[in-house]
């Protein structure tokens, strides 16, 4: 399950560019305010044809950066909802403030992320980047990943790329997660897909 939540008061309609792409296995919920309350009519149709479960929050506002406390409040709640349930969580905004917000899930093994739009195009600062980079693995996967290693060996052509490949597989519990983290990898879905196909054998029993 995907969950996109999206500051539109920030990325406006752009936020939800790709939303027809998305499957009844994912959630978006829409922040809005006063300040942005409208759709246009293209909008409006992408919102109708989506397999998506769509929902819609209306904040209060009258205080600076009140959406954000709001969608940050509502992250927290459906995290501990979702609590032992395969999830990743994607804040769709350009404000980088949210960065904040992706290393304090980080250093509790959760997989939340920045993004632009739905599409999830990752276009926030390092530090954001490298948080989610840095729980991809925990020290419960090291022992596994050097049994994955052995295997990986064989299939893929580039050995520098291994050890990364090898912990993305160890972490992630899901195909979903694991081609997720590999297009992150490479930021080239050519490349991901290529690496994807090689390793399907070793995640055949992967949800």
């Amino acid at each position: 399950m995907n969950y996109y939540l999206v500051d539109y008061e920030n990325v406006k309609t752009h936020g939800l560019d790709g939303i027809t792409s998305l499957d009844e296995n994912d959630t978006v919920v829409i922040f809005y305010s006063d300040n942005a309350d409208s759709l246009t009519f293209g909008l409006h149709r992408r919102l109708t044809e989506t397999k998506a479960i769509v929902n819609f929050q209306r904040v209060d506002v009258g205080t600076k950066n009140a959406l954000d406390f709001q969608l940050c409040t509502y992250l927290g709640y459906i995290i501990c909802e979702n609590e032992g349930e395969e999830a990743e969580y994607y804040v769709v905004s350009k404000d980088q403030g949210y960065a904040l917000l992706v290393n304090y899930w980080a250093r509790r093994k959760k997989p939340v992320y920045l993004v632009s739009d739905v599409t999830k195009k990752v276009e926030v600062n390092e530090v954001a980047v490298n948080a989610v980079d840095a729980v991809s693995v925990q020290e419960d996967d090291v022992e596994d990943s050097g049994n994955i290693e052995q295997k990986l060996n064989k299939l893929i052509d580039n050995k520098s790329e291994v050890p990364d490949i090898a912990k993305i597989i160890s972490h992630y519990k899901t195909k979903q997660g694991i081609n997720n983290a590999l297009t992150k990898l490479y930021k080239d879905t050519k490349k991901s897909s290529k690496v994807y196909k090689a390793i399907k054998v070793l995640i055949a029993d992967k949800k």
